[in-house]
């Protein structure tokens, strides 16, 4: 499951501007935020989100298109 939950908050951060806005400010907030959401993410798995560069996120918004199917 929780390899799911990270393609999931992945996805969501190269496709909505705003969680990736607010992870760029706070990502530890961001986080949390996504965690009282429902999204269960290891502490191993929430420590490489931390460390990734926030900005490396807003490339892909533009190669995705935001539509659910």
């Amino acid at each position: 499951m929780s390899h799911q939950m990270v393609g999931i908050v992945i996805h969501s951060l190269l496709t909505d501007d705003e969680l990736r806005d607010r992870f760029t400010v706070d990502p530890m907030e961001t986080l949390a935020a996504l965690a009282l959401r429902g999204f269960e993410l290891t502490r191993d798995e929430i420590e490489v989100f931390l460390r990734t560069d926030a900005q490396m996120w807003s490339w892909g918004g533009q190669l995705f298109d935001t539509r659910v199917h």
